[in-house]
């Protein structure tokens, strides 16, 4: 019975001076939590999107704490939550431009031709593995099975007619949909930017002619008429300098191939 009752005291003892070894160094080694980050992390919607290319919203809000991070970092959030984390910095955030993706391909599947019918396993990152990259003769436009679909966590973009779509008013530009397209059609653009190509085939224009009836073909009706000078040429497909653009409509109502639409 002593053994019992000296076993237990010395273990009893044991854990006494552990815990208070361990209870030391815990004071010793704490991490001490800037108070800041916490609000940071508690104004920033908690999407966890990735789209400020941090881990989730807790590494954004440590980044911003630290300085690393702009406080309009959060693409989700927009300038409502930059306002709010300017506050707790006790920093005034200027406004930023709102921007929405953009998927420069108009070869829906009434538009594009097609070089044979597909029936195979319907994922755009698959299209690598089958003969031309895909069903349609160009190889450069969308796929059309919605691996940006899956990968927007918004709900903002459908496929229609073989084509992604994006809802600008779902659309928070986190960016998802630009790292799934394994074409590389989607980018971010200016919400308040109206006229946009629809295109980014290289090919020459005799080329375009007989791959899809909505491709750019290097015309450049658009830029002889831009009374902006806004418009210029990418190697064989036209794009449109955003700073020098009004959204006149110039390029939209010259345009032959219908490629450079107003998405107002």
């Amino acid at each position: 019975m002593e053994i019992i009752i000296v076993s237990a005291v010395i273990i009893g003892g044991i854990g006494l001076v552990i815990g208070i070894l361990l209870g030391l160094a815990g004071k010793k080694f704490a991490v001490e939590t800037d108070e800041r980050e916490t609000a940071v992390r508690e104004a920033l919607p908690g999407n966890n999107c990735g789209g400020c290319g941090y881990p989730g919203c807790d590494g954004l809000a440590a980044a911003i704490v630290k300085g690393s991070a702009p406080m309009d970092g959060c693409p989700v959030g927009g300038p409502p939550v930059a306002a709010a984390i300017g506050e707790i910095m006790g920093q005034k955030v200027e406004a930023s431009e709102r921007k929405v993706a953009f998927v420069r391909c108009g070869g829906s599947c009434s538009l594009a031709k097609k070089e044979y019918e597909y029936y195979g396993v319907e994922d755009c990152a698959m299209m690598i593995y089958v003969p031309n990259g895909g069903a349609k003769i160009c190889n450069e436009g969308c796929l059309g099975f919605g691996t940006c679909v899956k990968a927007c966590p918004f709900d903002a973009i459908s496929i229609i007619d073989g084509l992604a779509v994006v809802d600008r008013e779902k659309c928070k530009a986190c960016g998802k949909c630009i790292k799934a397209c394994p074409q590389h059609l989607i980018d971010l653009v200016p919400y308040d930017q109206k006229s946009l190509v629809k295109c980014k085939c290289s090919d020459k224009g005799k080329v375009v002619m007989t791959e899809c009836d909505a491709g750019c073909i290097s015309c450049m009706k658009c830029i002889k008429n831009c009374p902006e000078q806004a418009m210029k040429m990418d190697g064989n497909v036209v794009r449109i300098d955003f700073d020098k653009c009004t959204n006149c409509g110039s390029c939209v109502e010259n345009c032959p191939r219908h490629c450079i639409v107003n998405v107002s």
